[in-house]
């Protein structure tokens, strides 16, 4: 049992889907259409037949009616019709009755004295009358007497015959249509397989998943499974298109990015290797700038680990009143940036307004959004910050935000014309939008009434009122 379980299984590694499938399709039809050519064989048997048999008792009847009253012994005669009149004769139960009975055309055995002596029910049997089939009934016939009726079978056998051989054709037939649609039905029904399968080999083989799947042309909302497969593979190859293409761009402005400050470190690097050659000025303002350096390298690389994972971690979650952590965020801002003037305004519905998440991660991004404003503040201007319960915003006087360069000011690592001069990676706002969308919240930019850019956050599901 084991050994055919293995022969079946590597046979079914060895067959295509396609084969098998065809193979499946038409061994049930093929069995289908036996089925059919056989069960129809032994219906034309039986009508054919008991057509025979209704003959012959409505032939006993005539006999009966035409010889109650005579009643002979010996009815029959010859026996050379294929069909009505029937040969027929009587026999009596006991032998000895009819001692000077002339020799019975029909075979006359124990079964028939029976029938005639009221032991034996009627019956019908089979026999060969001078060379030909013949079918014959025996019932009884007055007291003691039984009367036996025949019929030549050869039409009935001939019949039977020739349906045989036709069903037989026939299902021949049937089976050969049915291994040539089972293949069909397998290759149209398996196409879009075959293409979806053609399509991955090439994406293997090029590593290029711009490829895409050809989807048959129809109604939408009809579509069958194998539709809504590759439409579901061609989704996938879109999403798998995006990651790869964030994924080189991510790695293309992060070597752009890195080049210059990597640069410069190897420049002050070497400049300090030959201290002995500069004096305490030159050697600090190269350890200063060295340091300073570092640290943005530092910086720009933790930024580009946690844009690179492209998700939020998720520790335990705790309710963040939203009000002291803005107020805590001005007041670190304050000291970075002194020449801004950083106004803070909340709406006292505010008051116990708390927000489930990560606390470290929502003072990062209001951090990124208050460094971003004043950045671009002119000397002595005004960073404004306000609260509701539906959002909150940071507005700065700056020159705002070009119409051009609205829809990328969160992409990773662009600048506009305007910051290219201005220190920073490009990553903060980047990091910021990345942050909110973990906490269930997004972030916009727009125009700011006035001249400026507003970041607004809006809390769309996550805002909880109350403490927890």
């Amino acid at each position: 049992m084991s050994g055919g379980r293995r022969l079946g299984a590597r046979w079914r590694r060895r067959r295509p889907v396609r084969t098998r499938l065809a193979l499946a399709a038409s061994a049930a039809v093929a069995l289908v259409a036996v089925g059919v050519c056989t069960a129809a064989f032994f219906v034309l048997d039986y009508a054919l037949y008991h057509q025979l048999d209704l003959n012959l008792t409505q032939s006993a009847t005539v006999v009966t009616q035409q010889n109650r009253d005579s009643g002979p012994d010996v009815l029959a005669g010859e026996c050379r019709f294929l069909s009505a009149p029937a040969c027929a004769q009587v026999v009596p139960a006991d032998p000895a009755d009819d001692p000077s009975a002339p020799p019975y055309v029909l075979p006359v055995s124990t079964p028939v004295r029976e029938v005639a002596a009221g032991v034996r029910a009627p019956y019908f049997s089979e026999f060969t009358l001078s060379g030909h089939p013949a079918r014959m009934l025996t019932t009884p016939f007055g007291k003691g007497k039984a009367l036996q009726v025949a019929l030549r079978a050869d039409t009935v056998e001939k019949g039977v015959r020739q349906a045989a051989w036709l069903l037989s054709l026939v299902g021949a037939t049937g089976v050969l249509l049915a291994g040539a649609l089972g293949y069909a039905v397998s290759r149209t029904g398996l196409a879009p397989v075959a293409r979806l399968t053609a399509t991955a080999e090439r994406i293997a083989a090029t590593r290029d998943p711009r490829h895409r799947i050809e989807l048959p042309e129809g109604p939408p909302g009809r579509e069958d499974e194998v539709t809504r497969l590759a439409a579901t593979f061609n989704t996938m190859l879109g999403e798998l298109e995006q990651s790869v293409s964030a994924q080189r761009r991510l790695v293309a402005d992060a070597s752009h990015e890195l080049r210059t400050p990597l640069t410069a470190l190897r420049t002050n690097a070497e400049l300090l290797a030959r201290a002995d050659r500069l004096t305490d000025a030159q050697r600090e303002r190269a350890s200063g700038a060295l340091a300073r350096q570092l640290r943005e390298v530092t910086g720009l690389v933790n930024d580009l680990i946690e844009l690179a994972r492209d998700e939020e971690p998720h520790p335990l979650l705790e309710s963040v009143r939203l009000r002291q952590l803005t107020a805590h965020a001005v007041d670190t801002a304050r000291a970075h940036w002194p020449g801004t003037a950083f106004t803070f305004w909340a709406d006292e519905a505010t008051t116990d307004l708390t927000l489930p998440g990560v606390p470290a991660r929502l003072s990062r991004l209001l951090t990124n959004l208050l460094d971003n404003a004043a950045k671009f503040s002119p000397p002595g201007a005004a960073v404004e910050v306000a609260l509701t319960s539906a959002d909150l915003t940071v507005r700065d006087h700056g020159p705002g935000i070009a119409p051009e360069d609205l829809p990328y000011v969160f992409d990773r690592f662009y600048r506009a014309e305007s910051a290219r001069a201005l220190p920073g990676s490009g990553l903060g706002l980047a990091m910021a939008r990345q942050i909110a969308r973990a906490h269930d919240a997004e972030l916009t930019a727009e125009h700011a009434p006035g001249g400026g850019a507003l970041f607004r956050l809006t809390f769309t599901d996550a805002a909880d009122r109350g403490p927890r």
